[in-house]
């Protein structure tokens, strides 16, 4: 698009398109897909420069219900056919959706590679903890002792951790957000915002497979005393009086790690709250990790740290190998090792 020409803003129904939205009755993905159409006229989006590409899972129809460009690729090849699409477009918005299975199991490698290689774009993961599509089997991040068609006596696997495999992968940006909140849309604003691989984990409820398990904390009632929402030069409080008094994360100077300390007076100085610094990869592999229950769960942008982008390092060393230099195909095909097979060679 010309930088002069001017974008026409848009409204949530410019993003909607004419095909049955068709997930369960009560499925998070509803909520997300409205998210994200609020989303986009936020950002000054515009449907024409804007591409939802994803692989294969409940999350994956999105593509249909997006007033978009889009891909339905193949199952865990999303971050493979969306880094294609950026080299060959790099003005095009990319955005992929994906799922717990898709991204993590079948996907797993590509997932690592799109994050360590920092491609420009962003990534939601919708986890439900289980695969909903095939019917309920358990996923890489179903929780130990999960009842499904394919655990009958429960998981005995160790769940992997969304946001620590993206931090592990090298991400610079990594956010987390679930479903129904109101908050969601600010949380893909700001992964918009990143230049470079953003990571966005978004709890979603799967109404038929793995209901409410994120109730515990996704939950209104109660909800200012289970959840840390993370905003950058802010410090870690959460809670209420209604749910028990203000408290706030700080860290345990003796074994350098989180602990929970309440505070007096919201005077969340001297009980020695942390204040949230986004850049701090080693604070957000904490938050990560915090186990739910003795911790609330941390959401917001965990970290954001911006690196150049892979898609600027290959166009910029391919105009760097062209500069000054004709093409010429025949030279091309030429170069390196070559052969002349004579006539009457016994291969012939």
């Amino acid at each position: 698009m010309n930088d002069m020409t001017p974008v026409k803003a848009t409204t949530p129904k410019d993003w909607e398109t004419d095909q049955e939205v068709r997930w369960c009755p009560g499925c998070g993905d509803y909520a997300i897909l409205k998210a994200v159409q609020r989303t986009m006229p936020e950002i000054g989006g515009t449907p024409e420069n804007t591409v939802f590409i994803s692989g294969i899972g409940c999350s994956s129809r999105f593509p249909y219900y997006m007033e978009t460009y889009g891909f339905h690729t193949i199952h865990g090849r999303a971050p493979a056919v969306a880094t294609g699409v950026k080299l060959a477009n790099p003005d095009l918005d990319v955005w992929i959706i994906t799922g717990d299975g898709d991204a993590l199991s079948i996907g797993g490698n590509h997932t690592m590679h799109l994050l360590r290689r920092n491609l420009d774009c962003q990534i939601m993961l919708f986890n439900n903890e289980i695969y909903g599509l095939t019917k309920g089997q358990y996923s890489p991040t179903s929780r130990v002792g999960t009842n499904s068609p394919s655990t009958p006596y429960g998981s005995v696997d160790r769940p992997a951790t969304p946001c620590a495999f993206a931090l592990g992968s090298g991400a610079r940006f990594v956010a987390r957000g679930f479903d129904v909140s109101k908050n969601l849309p600010e949380v893909l604003n700001a992964a918009h915002a990143h230049r470079g691989a953003a990571f966005i984990e978004i709890f979603q409820n799967c109404i038929v497979y793995n209901k409410d398990v994120f109730e515990d904390f996704a939950a209104p009632k109660g909800a200012d005393g289970h959840q840390l929402w993370l905003r950058n030069g802010e410090p870690m409080l959460f809670g209420s009086e209604k749910s028990g008094g203000t408290k706030g994360i700080a860290l345990d100077n003796v074994g350098l790690t989180l602990k929970v300390v309440d505070v007096v007076d919201g005077d969340w100085q001297r009980a020695g709250v942390i204040v949230h610094d986004v850049t701090n990869r080693s604070l957000a592999h904490m938050l990560v990790e915090m186990p739910f229950g003795e911790f609330p769960m941390a959401l917001g942008v965990l970290y954001d740290d911006p690196r150049p982008t892979f898609n600027d390092a290959v166009i910029a060393q391919n105009e760097s190998a062209s500069a000054g230099k004709a093409p010429d195909l025949g030279k091309l095909l030429a170069k390196g090792q070559t052969w002349t097979v004579a006539e009457g060679h016994p291969e012939i």
